[in-house]
């Protein structure tokens, strides 16, 4: 595909408030949102409005952070979804939803239900959830081990596909004169016996519209990066700089490639915070106001967790100590611990300038200027080789995708980078994504199951 005919692809990640930690503390914030379910189908109806493939909830099952320091109560994503399914008509609707604490089964048949209510429109970010606090919620002591996570993420995929295919496309007929709804001969078991899961099938769900939802991805660890290869259609990264981001780029398109997939079927979208205003004296104000909000103790005691520190041993007017854990030796979320100590050293950060860094993207690129800047900025990454896309996660809520929407996407769709109307009904279809053969559809004349 030559670089004049590629369309950007915007993602918008919705967090409750924003994704600055004290965007809740503003005079405009509503600090109760996070369980206003009218609250994310006014936001999805912006970014529809807006032409965005899709729009993205992460999840989690454990509290997202202390409760004491930004609202942390968490309404299910894919019931939300739902809700949003029902008042949108063709933005894309993708979830978070664990492998280390689901079934095959059960995700399954919610995935393939939400793309069946929405049309099409439904995407699944696979992840393997780190942190002991959720270990404990499902009885175990500790997070299982990294390599293990990703291991049974791997069948936990495999299985999922394998149930949304156990139905084939033409299984239903709904024929009344010959008193036959479903050819049982189309509708498979799966009989899957895997180290991690053994599943017999079939889905109690028909194949969806989409054949089964887009596969996104989130880790950029090496595992995670093996495993995204091999299994997503879309990922997203943070990568704060150009160079990180090239490289990332890069070095994900060769594993793509070396797998055997088209690396132009894997698209890569970096998160960028964006605070946006009419002046850069403007966004820097609102980009200091955020950052006079942020609460010091509560970001400190959250980085000496992931740190494996106490929090005394943080001095928020010092650099990070010199004998912080390698990633070796991390068993949660290894990207992201490596990405904020680079950071911090790279810069000779203090830990209170690392936390005022932290504040707005949690290690995602963060990019305070004016419409025309963030644009440039979204067309650099965008024709130089860092990314397919952007998953846009504005740093307050709702006012930050209203003015991204209002100032920024007329400017990209003026220089022709995004669309100016819909041309598909589907996420795949956004994205310019094939629908998957089904693994078990059986051609009559041969009697050979096709193959991928």
């Amino acid at each position: 595909m030559s670089s004049d005919r590629r369309q950007l692809h915007l993602n918008a990640f919705l967090m409750p408030i924003g994704h600055h930690e004290s965007a809740w503390r503003l005079p405009e914030s509503d600090p109760n949102a996070n369980l206003d379910i009218n609250h994310y189908i006014s936001l999805a109806r912006t970014a529809e409005r807006g032409k965005f493939d899709s729009v993205f909830l992460a999840d989690s099952p454990v509290l997202f952070t202390s409760p004491e320091r930004r609202p942390s109560g968490k309404l299910e994503p894919t019931i939300i979804l739902t809700a949003i399914a029902a008042a949108t008509t063709r933005i894309g609707l993708i979830a978070t939803a664990s492998t280390s604490y689901n079934e095959p089964y059960n995700l399954a048949r919610r995935f393939a239900s939400l793309d069946f209510v929405s049309g099409g429109r439904a995407g699944w970010n696979i992840v393997t959830t780190a942190g002991a606090d959720a270990a404990r919620n499902f009885g175990l002591d500790d997070t299982p081990a990294h390599r293990s996570r990703y291991e049974r993420a791997a069948e936990f995929v495999e299985v999922s596909t394998k149930l949304w295919d156990s139905w084939e496309d033409d299984a239903v007929l709904a024929d009344k004169d010959l008193a036959i709804h479903t050819d049982s001969t189309k509708v498979h078991t799966v009989d899957h016996e895997g180290r991690f899961f053994r599943v017999r099938g079939p889905l109690n769900v028909p194949r969806s519209p989409q054949g089964y939802p887009l596969l996104v991805q989130a880790g950029s660890s090496e595992d995670g990066k093996d495993f995204a290869a091999l299994y997503a259609e879309a990922i997203f990264t943070a990568q704060p700089t150009f160079e990180e981001g090239t490289a990332f780029y890069s070095d994900l398109k060769d594993r793509v490639v070396k797998v055997g997939r088209d690396p132009e079927q894997v698209l890569v979208l970096p998160g960028i915070v964006p605070v946006i205003g009419d002046t850069e004296a403007e966004a820097r104000e609102l980009d200091a106001e955020l950052e006079r909000l942020i609460s010091p103790e509560h970001a400190r005691r959250q980085l000496a967790e992931l740190f494996k520190r106490e929090p005394e041993d943080l001095d928020l007017d010092a650099e990070l100590p010199d004998d912080l854990p390698s990633e070796d030796e991390i068993e949660g979320a290894k990207s992201r611990y490596t990405l904020i100590v680079d950071l911090a050293r790279r810069e000779r950060l203090t830990v209170r300038q690392l936390i005022g860094r932290l504040g707005g993207g949690r290690g995602h690129r963060t990019f305070t200027g004016t419409p025309v800047q963030v644009a440039d900025t979204i067309e650099h990454w965008f024709r130089s080789g860092a990314a397919d896309g952007f998953n846009i996660m504005p740093a307050v809520l709702p006012s930050g995708l209203e003015k991204f929407v209002d100032s920024v996407v007329p400017i990209l769709q003026e220089r022709g980078l995004l669309r100016t109307e819909y041309t598909e009904s589907t996420l795949r279809g956004h994205y310019g994504l094939p629908r998957p053969v089904n693994q078990f559809t059986v051609d009559r004349s041969t009697g050979l199951v096709s193959a991928r």
